[in-house]
């Protein structure tokens, strides 16, 4: 017999549905015209657009210092998905610096693509740690389903909004998540930390050219967007029990149903 929704999963499913409506339903969403057109394009040797390749490096940082940190967890759902995470950080560092060594619509389909495990990971993560580890679980797969066809669907057809929804979908999840207090045992993760980096990195990000100028051609406001991106994996590490937590804690007790 299946368990009962939880009081966080009915509303779970329904949003995603709602969301899925308005990604196939709304009006085309056109990508901007000059987007590859980045502030900082100065080259380092050999190494074209070399500020906004090497700002990549924190998510590599960031993916391999977590997958080192979560060895030492119990086998769990959230560690799982923290897995799924941080791995996709390591992605997404490969595959941005591709896009970023010589921009087009091709490698930026190739970094979205990149961006997809660790946006899957931390919202699982999000949901588990606030509703149960069931719905974290479908969380992740549903962004692993979403995120390449929406990015298919850009490349094909141009259509940006499936890739906006997800994004915007994703932030405002995070936002109600983080209403709620995380359940017995869970990690605990400060949600309010990581909307907090994704807000100032799309700052930075839409004031690419104005942060260039503003620090006199020193840095970009991409690539500061990349460093400050990478963030949002201390609010994760940050949440891992420490091994005196493991030994002293108690398992996990069964969420409240609906009834």
């Amino acid at each position: 017999m299946k368990s009962p929704l939880t009081r966080l999963e009915a509303p779970l499913l329904w949003a995603v549905a709602i969301a899925a409506v308005a990604a196939c339903c709304g009006p085309a969403v056109a990508q901007q015209a000059h987007y590859h057109a980045f502030a900082d394009q100065r080259a380092w040797w050999c190494l074209p657009n070399a500020m906004d390749v090497l700002s990549n490096l924190p998510f590599a940082v960031g993916g391999l210092w977590g997958l080192w940190a979560i060895q030492r967890q119990p086998p769990s759902v959230q560690r799982g998905l923290a897995a799924l995470f941080f791995a996709g950080l390591l992605v997404a560092a490969l595959c941005s610096s591709i896009y970023h060594w010589q921009p087009d619509d091709t490698r930026l389909a190739l970094d979205r693509f990149g961006m997809v495990a660790a946006f899957a990971g931390l919202l699982g993560l999000a949901v588990a740690d606030r509703s149960s580890d069931r719905a974290g679980l479908w969380t992740a797969g549903a962004v692993l389903l979403w995120g390449p066809l929406s990015v298919a669907v850009w490349s094909a057809t141009g259509n940006l909004l499936p890739w906006a929804v997800l994004q915007g979908g994703a932030m405002l999840l995070l936002l109600c998540l983080a209403v709620y207090k995380p359940l017995p045992s869970a990690w605990g993760i400060r949600l309010g930390g990581v909307m907090g980096v994704y807000a100032l990195a799309k700052l930075l990000e839409l004031g690419d050219h104005s942060v260039f100028d503003w620090t006199g051609g020193w840095v970009s406001g991409h690539s500061l967007k990349h460093a400050v991106a990478a963030l949002a994996a201390w609010p994760v590490l940050a949440a891992l029990p420490s091994r005196t937590a493991m030994h002293n804690g108690a398992q996990r007790p069964q969420d409240a149903v609906v009834r």
